[in-house]
């Protein structure tokens, strides 16, 4: 029965046919002898190719079997296959509006089953009976099927409405169709993402708190790049992580994750543009877009975690010991069933377009952001995440600088040259107890420009009033205005 289930009911009666009327086309007879022959297939009796119970066939029914095998010579079995209904795939007795009903009832409840369909359609059809007779539960599970509207999984949700990028993603889903994908070289593309763990873990302060993975993965080669768990999904464990899985592996090319806050934080987003990666995210409510990753957290819980399920001390650090042990010497080096290869053999035997990673420290100043801020000029100093930083006096005539930082470590603060992104100086934050020495350092003067002291003995008048002067002058025009009589005083 199971080589039956793996081909079609029509395949199997052409097959069953063939071999009735096979040893008649193989040692033609003439006349009466072939007579003979039907009559005597007739009285045999056989097995039934679908139900395998026994079974007898007329006279007529072989000898039409025979002459549709023998007047198809090319195709004999395909011209004794069962022939389809002239309306097979056809719905001429389900009405356009109950065909309407079904396609928004699919959408509205796509959890719903066949079933459950069929019976609201027939209460629905009694309301309304001018839109025709209620179709087969048959009729309906084909028709849906063929148009696609097939039954999934629907999580529980308050009974609000639904977000606007929960409806473009649906509608999408419905519209488009999904295909599996694979980038051709190894650090083509790196995919990204947390998952929360099905159990949680001990603290140092004796709670119970469940953790989060952050892992790496290569898209060629399926390896695991880096894992680590903690207790947070904030942009310095993120960077952090992936700092380690460059530093192990290399720069990629590109690197997809989802649309979580810390992926699309500046920090990280402006990182990668600096060490020349590109960076895709996944379209809103769209998991399946990231199924590799699905599939890798799929085979965390079901083979490390459930190892563990007997450790009631687990501990943070534990976790992310025997996460290293497990990926590094049973998931790299475990064959992969749609590849064929371990993810290690094909990471390191495939080609390959990774780069070669900075060091740590250069890595670390490539994840900050670029803020713009404006130069106090009473003090020279500027403002950043509620702290006031101070501007070496060789800056202090720029009124808006470009800052580079993150906001987890504010002891790499840089002032960066906006138009060549340059670094230009390492920037600290003020110190009022040192500034209260009363020491000042001197601001140089260009050679040249005159003192305060020259510029206000000056008396000449400056060049533009001297030439309004002399045009006035030269009119012949007299002053136009009267001067006030001057007053004796008392």
């Amino acid at each position: 029965m199971s080589d039956q289930n793996e081909r079609s009911k029509h395949q199997l009666w052409a097959e069953f046919r063939f071999g009735v009327v096979g040893g008649l086309l193989s040692a033609p007879a003439g006349g009466g002898e072939l007579a003979d022959r039907f009559r005597e297939l007739a009285r045999k009796e056989w097995r039934h190719p679908i139900t395998g119970e026994k079974a007898v066939f007329g006279v007529s029914t072989i000898e039409r079997w025979y002459y549709e095998a023998k007047n198809k010579k090319s195709d004999p079995v395909g011209a004794l296959r069962r022939k389809l209904r002239s309306d097979s795939g056809t719905t001429r007795h389900m009405s356009q509006e109950i065909k309407s009903w079904l396609m928004n009832n699919h959408r509205k409840s796509p959890g719903w089953s066949y079933q459950l369909h069929v019976d609201n359609l027939k209460a629905w059809l009694e309301e309304h009976p001018e839109c025709g007779m209620a179709p087969s539960y048959a009729s309906v599970l084909r028709y849906m099927k063929t148009m696609g509207w097939l039954r999934r999984k629907v999580a529980h949700r308050p009974l609000r409405p639904l977000r606007p990028g929960q409806v473009v993603a649906d509608d999408r889903l419905r519209n488009q169709e999904v295909r599996s994908f694979e980038v051709e070289y190894v650090g083509g593309l790196w995919h990204l993402d947390f998952h929360k763990a099905s159990r949680p873990c001990l603290t140092g302060n004796g709670e119970l708190k469940t953790p989060l993975a952050l892992c790496i993965l290569d898209d060629h080669s399926r390896l695991a790049c880096h894992i680590q768990w903690s207790f947070s999904e904030d942009t310095p464990t993120l960077v952090h992580g992936f700092i380690q899985a460059l530093q192990k592996r290399g720069l990629p090319r590109a690197l997809l994750t989802d649309n979580g806050s810390a992926m699309c934080s500046a920090e990280f987003t402006q990182g990668l543009t600096r060490l020349g990666i590109g960076h895709d995210t996944t379209l809103p409510y769209s998991p399946y877009q990231n199924g590799k990753q699905e599939s890798f957290w799929g085979n965390l819980e079901g083979r490390l975690m459930a190892m563990l399920e007997g450790d009631r001390a687990l501990t943070l650090k534990r976790l992310n010991d025997v996460s290293q042990a497990w990926v590094e010497m049973e998931y790299n080096r475990r064959l992969h069933s749609e590849t064929s290869q371990t993810p290690l053999d094909r990471f390191v035997h495939g080609k390959d377009v990774l780069r070669p990673s900075p060091d740590h420290a250069t890595l670390t100043l490539a994840f900050r952001k670029d803020v713009k801020r404006s130069q106090r000029r009473s003090d020279g100093t500027f403002s950043l995440e509620g702290k006031r930083f101070e501007l070496p006096v060789a800056y202090r005539s720029l009124p808006r600088l470009t800052v580079r930082y993150a906001w987890w470590n504010l002891t790499e603060v840089h002032l960066v040259d906006d138009r060549t992104q340059n670094l230009l100086t390492r920037l600290f934050p003020l110190d009022l107890h040192r500034n209260a020495d009363g020491r000042r350092r001197t601001i140089p003067i260009q050679p040249g420009l005159p003192t305060s002291e020259q510029s206000a003995a000056s008396t000449e008048d400056p060049p533009l009033l001297q030439k309004l002067i002399a045009e006035y002058s030269a009119s012949g025009l007299p002053p136009a205005y009267i001067p006030a009589p001057e007053r004796q005083e008392q």
